[in-house]
């Protein structure tokens, strides 16, 4: 098996070298071994680890979440599917989550927005939006 330096693999995955760095300290990734003058020594399966880690990241996932997937991946027979879509389900729900308080935030502004006439030539004093939220009632 061919042996990659940090730099060669950084290229090859599309990520920095300081990003591998950082992978290797929170545990997503380790070095095959070390070169004699000390560098980090990867084999190429690092490059489809590296390219997972990524895929994981852009679907919102935490590395706690691609550091368990990684660990399910390695002993995949010990585990079922049903493990991997529990943390996939747990990130659905809350991004469901989230996506319901942002439609509440956006109802809230919006309904701001809409009472407040916006004139330039009008003065503040009178602003509704900074009535509504200087007043004692709900927004």
């Amino acid at each position: 098996m061919k042996m990659l330096q940090i730099g060669q693999l950084a290229k090859l995955s599309g990520v920095s070298g300081d990003t591998l760095r950082f992978y290797e300290k929170v545990g997503l990734i380790t070095p095959s071994s070390r070169s004699e003058s000390g560098y980090r020594l990867y084999g190429e399966d690092a490059i489809s680890r590296v390219h997972f880690i990524l895929k994981a990241k852009r679907i919102g996932l935490t590395l706690e979440d691609i550091q368990e997937m990684l660990e399910i991946r390695l002993e995949a027979s010990q585990h079922s599917c049903a493990e991997v879509k529990g943390i996939t389900q747990k990130k659905l729900d809350e991004i469901d989550q989230k996506i319901a308080e942002l439609t509440e935030i956006r109802t809230a502004l919006k309904k701001l927005n809409d009472a407040c006439c916006g004139h330039v030539d009008d003065d503040a004093s009178h602003c509704s939006i900074l009535e509504a939220l200087a007043s004692e009632s709900e927004v």
